[in-house]
C-alpha cells in the first residue's frame, strides 16, 4: 500500500467515521512528529484536510481533534528527544547524520543561539519538525525546558494546523450552500 492509497483510504474512514477523527489525527500527529518520519510520509496535509472534514461535516468536536492532534504530536517530539537524549552516540552513526555529519554540530549551534526557541521554531518548519527534537536529545537539552517547549508548540501547532482546516470547512460550506441556493 503506498501513499496515494492510504491518504484516500484515511479520508474515506474519516468521512464515515467521523467519531474517530480524534485518534487517527492523534496517530498522524505523533508519526509527523517522529524523527525523519515526516520527511518521508508528510502527514500534516492529511492533518489539515481532516479538520476541514471535521468543519465540514461535524460529528466531532473540534477541540477535542484539535487536543488530540497536539497530544499526539508532542508525544512524538518527546520519544524522538528521548531517542536522541539516550542514543545521542548512536545517533551520530544513523542516517541522514551519516550522510550529513555536520547536521548534530549545526544542531548543538541552532540551541545554542535559540534555546527553547528551537522548539517552537522547529514545530513550524517542516524539515526541522522532524529532526529538531531528536537533535536536541542528542545535544542533551535539560528535560524541563524542552518538554514546556514541546507541550506548547503542540498545542500550537494544532490549532494553526486544525483552525486552517475548520477555515477551508466554512468555505466549502459557504461555497455549497451559494451553489445550492442559485
Amino acid at each position: 500500500m503506498d501513499l496515494d492509497t492510504i491518504v484516500p483510504t484515511i479520508m474515506a474512514f474519516i468521512k464515515e467515521h467521523r467519531a474517530w477523527a480524534g485518534p487517527v489525527v492523534l496517530v498522524l500527529a505523533f508519526c509527523e512528529s517522529l524523527a525523519f518520519v515526516s520527511l518521508v510520509l508528510p502527514f500534516w496535509g492529511m492533518l489539515v484536510a481532516i479538520g476541514t472534514i471535521v468543519s465540514a461535516t461535524g460529528g466531532a468536536d473540534f477541540w477535542y481533534v484539535l487536543t488530540c492532534a497536539a497530544i499526539g504530536a508532542a508525544l512524538g517530539d518527546w520519544f524522538s528527544y528521548w531517542l536522541g537524549y539516550h542514543y545521542h552516540e548512536q545517533i551520530s552513526r544513523m542516517w541522514p547524520f551519516t550522510k550529513y555529519p555536520n547536521l548534530l554540530p549545526q544542531g548543538h549551534a541552532f540551541f545554542e543561539k535559540w534555546g527553547a526557541g528551537a522548539i517552537w521554531l522547529g514545530r513550524f518548519t517542516g524539515p526541522l519538525r522532524a529532526s529538531v527534537p531528536i537533535i536536541a536529545g542528542a545535544v542533551q537539552m535539560p528535560k524541563v525546558s524542552f518538554q514546556i517547549a514541546n507541550w506548547g508548540s503542540a498545542f500550537l501547532w494544532a490549532f494553526v494546523l486544525m483552525q486552517f482546516g475548520d477555515v477551508l470547512g466554512k468555505i466549502w460550506q459557504a461555497i455549497h450552500q451559494h451553489v445550492a441556493a442559485h
